[in-house]
């Protein structure tokens, strides 16, 4: 048996793989407004773990 179909058969079941996830990726936005959006996420999450980490601290110190 060639292996040369197996490899074209195995292409294709990776770029169709990939494709379904490139379109995912697509959401319209110029590279500038997805670093704004990105960027402004993670203030917000950084500003939800400090608010939930200033709480936490002082339950922390009592359990040692």
């Amino acid at each position: 048996m060639t292996r040369g179909s197996q490899r074209d058969r195995d292409r294709e079941r990776a770029q169709a793989r990939t494709g379904a996830k490139g379109k995912q990726k697509d959401d319209g936005l110029t590279p500038e407004q997805r670093r704004e959006r990105d960027a402004k996420a993670l203030q917000e999450k950084a500003a939800k773990k400090a608010a939930q980490g200033a709480g936490g601290n002082n339950a922390a110190g009592s359990k040692k």
